[in-house]
């Protein structure tokens, strides 16, 4: 298993843990943006910087994980495009796609950018709780111990 993070709009906190969770179990983890992310120099620690643009990231990231790899995004449509792919796609907030739940998730979303579209303010997801930073915690303890079993 392969960790790949949708970097560009990854909480610090999210990558502090990501990077905590590598360094502990050696697993590689690899931070895609298109700009700089500072990271710590490590031997599985990698970042990959793509060119600016619309799905870039997404994209490259799509190309590159593999079914059993791990991708870390909020991006609903990659999420639903990784899953396809048997590749298994967890948000920051610690809810792990599945394709059981994927296909509600997308017409929730496509819901809300009619509803933006149409003029209609939804306001943006809450910041990121103490709860949402454990759930995500302990959700990517989960999915390693499976990786070591």
């Amino acid at each position: 298993m392969k960790i790949w993070v949708d970097a560009d709009a990854c909480p610090k906190v999210i990558r502090d843990t990501l990077i905590r969770a590598a360094e502990r179990t050696g697993v590689s983890c690899t931070f895609v943006a298109n700009h700089a992310i500072p990271l710590p120099t490590r031997h599985n620690i990698h970042r990959l910087q793509v060119q600016s643009g619309f799905d870039v990231a997404d994209n490259e990231i799509v190309q590159r994980a593999d079914a059993g790899d791990l991708v870390i995004t909020a991006d609903i449509p990659l999420a639903a495009e990784l899953i396809a792919k048997g590749v298994q796609a967890l948000n920051p907030r610690g809810e792990l796609y599945t394709k059981e739940t994927i296909g509600a998730r997308l017409n929730i979303r496509d819901f809300m950018d009619t509803m933006r579209s149409s003029g209609i303010q939804t306001g943006g997801p809450a910041g990121l709780s103490q709860a949402d930073r454990r759930e995500f915690a302990n959700q990517l303890d989960r999915l390693l111990a499976k990786r070591r079993r």
